[in-house]
């Protein structure tokens, strides 16, 4: 197979997308043109948000070329509108280079805005200011429950307790727009032709795994890293401050959370995320334009997967 390819691995967290990633990488190399991968974790778009996010480490990667890794400081806005001009115009020049892109990511809502053709409302600034100062002073609830009230169709697929979705909701609303909501257009289409590998797991097995990711992080330093971020001025965005983990560990690093309530708060919201991120990846299907497989993943993985997934390709 020597026609460059959009590749895509997805799937919840902590199923081995990276690992993946290089295993096909590295494939694709050995009977071809080679690969680079771009990445769709909205987290992993942070500087030095690295323990927390599982961010692969550069010595790690193999050689491979990896993009938007490490692009945001702490005290921005990764906006996901942006994120799909960024994505789309790096994985046009990595195919127009005669290789392959692999897509590896978690974020839902970033996977298919570079997949499908959305198209995202304007923005308006002031308004926004003002939504975000209402959401610090009343919570996310209040504001959910005016979002139900507007709009109920777009409440439903909102996480209620993720209060930027629901200020970015309100916001559209505002501007007299047709919210893009937080779910696929009903009859996606696609962007350009594109080879999707989905990894699945039970869900058990899943959420043991993620349990004992969050114990690692710990371990591994998270709380020195989120306090060299919060020096940083972590606290002083709008998105990285409410990542799963950094939250909690800015509690512990304040006194408001021990380390076992930290750790507990960060798996029960790990194991949420997860939930959803099945159920938003699940409804990936086959069509025209979109190869779709799922399998399961595991131990030697890769193994199992790359040789099926590039002899279905070569088909």
């Amino acid at each position: 197979m020597t026609a460059p390819t959009l590749w895509a691995i997805v799937g919840a967290t902590g199923t081995g997308k990276s690992d993946l990633s290089l295993d096909l990488a590295e494939a694709l190399a050995a009977a071809g043109p080679g690969a680079e991968v771009v990445n769709a974790d909205a987290m992993q778009l942070y500087r030095g948000m690295d323990i927390g996010t599982a961010k692969l480490p550069l010595a790690e990667r193999r050689g491979v070329p990896h993009h938007l890794f490490d692009v945001l400081d702490v005290t921005e806005d990764a906006a996901v509108a942006t994120y799909q001009a960024q994505a789309r115009a790096v994985i046009l020049d990595i195919l127009g280079r005669g290789r392959h892109a692999i897509l590896v990511g978690g974020s839902g809502l970033y996977v298919s805005s570079v997949l499908f053709d959305f198209r995202f409302p304007p923005r308006d600034e002031a308004r926004r200011a003002q939504l975000e100062a209402e959401l610090e002073q009343l919570g996310a609830g209040v504001l959910y429950a005016r979002l139900q009230q507007q709009d109920p169709a777009t409440a439903s697929r909102v996480d209620p307790h993720n209060g930027r979705r629901v200020v970015r909701a309100l916001e559209i609303l505002a501007l007299g727009e047709a919210t893009h909501g937080a779910t696929l257009p009903q009859e996606p289409v696609v962007w350009r032709p594109a080879s999707v590998l989905g990894l699945r797991m039970e869900r058990p097995e899943l959420i043991e795994r993620l349990d004992r990711r969050v114990e690692r992080m710990w371990a591994d330093g998270m709380l020195a890293e989120t306090a060299r971020l919060r020096d940083a001025g972590l606290e002083l965005g709008t998105t990285a401050p409410r990542a799963i983990g950094y939250a909690q560990a800015l509690a512990q690093l304040a006194g408001t959370m021990t380390e076992a309530e930290a750790i507990a708060e960060t798996q029960a919201l790990t194991r949420r995320y997860a939930r959803r991120q099945v159920s938003w990846f699940k409804r990936y299907a086959p069509g025209p334009g979109i190869d779709v497989r799922w399998f399961d993943a595991g131990i030697d993985a890769g193994q199992r997967i790359v040789p099926d997934a590039l002899a279905d390709s070569a088909r």
